[in-house]
């Protein structure tokens, strides 16, 4: 079994081979949890790949926005890709320094903006290095270019929608996190946030679709067998989250590596849904509440 679509990864001997190609322009789209410490703009200043861009996805964002790195407006995201100098038609690899876990965040944030061209770097920043690729320091500013941007809401979904999906259930809705906070048993990330998930949710933890090794996808087989083996049925329309939208976008991306076209990603996350208030909470096994 093949990828359906595996133009949207590239491996690291692709990218050595093609990085100063015309038209192939890299982003460095690593993030760190607040609890990890880690500054993303000190630690690409200090090591990137030659010639990356960095993609802060807490500065493309919406800053009216209490939620953690929320989308931008289409004018807004044209900016940012402009004032990096990337161009409509060039073609953009995506890497992230813990393997892969923002770089699809940032893939999907191109995709639904319109960008046609874009591909994540396989096993990520971790993967180069452990093959002896080269690696610079510095800030690069490239000159800024004119970009268009117009966003894809289908592929969008806002905490009415999943409310309105809870017993309903046009779409499944699977989560991204580990199976401990899917289950409510482990404290959230993000401070002040309930414990459990979104009721009627699948639990997918990105890291299942991942190689422990060096964090690449797993083979198109495998990838089929992970969500299959949560229950998710791939006939009908999947809806993903995570615990901010962020690991959300690995299974979205996992799933349309498997050719699925009926796809969403939930913004707000449960950095959104486990906030005080009136959204419904499922905690336990699945079945339970």
């Amino acid at each position: 079994m093949q990828y359906a679509n595996p133009d949207a990864l590239v491996s690291t001997e692709w990218l050595a081979q093609n990085l100063t190609a015309p038209g192939v322009r890299v982003l460095d789209g690593t993030y760190f949890l607040p609890n990890m410490k880690r500054d993303p703009a000190a630690e690409y200043a200090a090591k990137h790949i030659p010639g990356a861009i960095l993609f802060d996805v807490d500065a493309v964002s919406d800053h009216n926005s209490s939620l953690p790195h929320m989308l931008p407006s289409a004018d807004a995201f044209a900016r940012a890709m402009g004032e990096r100098g990337i161009a409509n038609s060039d073609h953009v690899v995506v890497y992230d320094a813990l393997g892969l876990v923002s770089a699809a965040r940032v893939w999907w944030t191109l995709r639904i903006f319109g960008h046609a061209k874009v591909s994540v770097l396989d096993g990520g920043l971790p993967k180069w290095e452990a093959e002896g690729r080269p690696d610079e320091a510095g800030v690069v500013t490239p000159a800024a270019t004119t970009y268009v941007a117009s966003l894809d809401p289908a592929r969008v979904r806002h905490k009415e929608q999943v409310r309105a999906n809870i017993g309903a259930a046009f779409e499944q809705v699977v989560d991204a996190r580990a199976a401990e906070r899917w289950r409510g048993e482990a404290a959230e990330v993000w401070p002040g946030r309930r414990q459990g998930r979104i009721p009627e949710s699948l639990n997918v933890p990105y890291t299942d679709l991942l190689d422990p090794k060096d964090k690449t996808y797993l083979p198109a087989d495998r990838l089929k067998a992970a969500f299959e083996g949560a229950g998710v049925d791939l006939g009908r329309p999947v809806v993903t989250s995570c615990g901010s939208g962020v690991t959300a976008a690995i299974l979205y991306l996992g799933l349309h590596l498997l050719g699925k076209k009926d796809l969403a990603l939930y913004d707000g996350s449960w950095a959104e849904w486990g906030l005080p208030g009136d959204t419904p909470i499922a905690t336990g096994p699945a079945g339970q509440r």
